[in-house]
């Protein structure tokens, strides 16, 4: 039998993302705080219950896809959103990582127009990023049919078996989903110097002639990193400290936090 309901009850709400091999991609949303529960299976099948044999010999156009229960209270749809995102090649057509076929087609399938909504807006702020043509589709659940037992957490009962998802994210998604809607709301040049490396212009940047007393924090997690006490002058036109902040003083600098 297929599946829609979007809404369990006042405190669960389900999602359904596909990411290639659905194993790795249910492991994943395992890991993050607030899901309550997750099921594999083969959405937007031509195909009434189909078996996964018949999945991969193309003849169902369905897609492997995980449904996600999720408290909305501890995580959000737009986390959700933002955490597939980050851990699927969202250009790539009928691939992740070495899995190609029209099964392992990225999208977001929604029950309900504040999905579309949240989804819609997810793949605009990745475009601004990477202005490139995404390839998920977003696109309304035709159905979901949950896929064979032996497929449901594979990766608790296999640890060992196939995963494409990098098992680094897997671990440290919990860490992810805490700060990944303020990392995707900074703005260009902020999330291009704190996320990939780059590096302001110098002269013209925010802080280069700053000196008014205070704490510099970063800018994501808040974590204090140094103090205007040791800031300096170094005529290379970025900010220059001379060592970074000291911890067990922040209580004497007399800076507010």
């Amino acid at each position: 039998m297929s599946e829609r309901n979007e809404h369990n009850d006042g405190n669960t709400q389900t999602a359904y993302f596909a990411g290639g091999c659905f194993w790795g991609l249910e492991r994943y949303f395992q890991n993050v705080d607030g899901v309550t529960d997750t099921t594999v299976g083969y959405a937007q099948s031509t195909v009434e219950s189909p078996t996964y044999e018949q999945v991969c010999a193309g003849g169902t156009d369905a897609a492997e896809t995980v449904k996600v229960e999720f408290n909305p209270a501890q995580v959000s749809l737009r986390t959700l959103t933002l955490l597939f995102l980050e851990v699927i090649d969202p250009f790539s057509v009928d691939q992740q990582g070495e899995d190609r076929g029209r099964q392992y087609r990225t999208g977001m399938f929604y029950t309900d127009e504040t999905q579309r909504a949240v989804y819609v807006a997810a793949l605009e702020q990745l475009v601004d990023r990477q202005p490139q043509r995404p390839a998920v589709l977003v696109e309304p659940l035709r159905n979901f049919y949950p896929a064979e037992a032996h497929h449901q957490d594979y990766l608790v009962n296999n640890p060992g078996g196939y995963c494409h998802v990098p098992i680094a994210a897997i671990a440290n998604v919990k860490r992810r989903q805490k700060y990944v809607e303020r990392i995707w709301d900074l703005t260009l040049e902020q999330f291009a110097v704190t996320q990939n490396a780059a590096t302001e212009r110098p002269f013209v940047n925010e802080y280069d002639e700053e000196f008014e007393p205070g704490i510099y924090v970063d800018i994501v997690s808040g974590e204090p990193l140094f103090s205007s006490r040791d800031k300096f002058d170094s005529g290379c036109g970025w900010p220059a400290f001379s060592r970074p902040i000291c911890l067990c003083s922040i209580s004497c600098c007399g800076f507010s936090h």
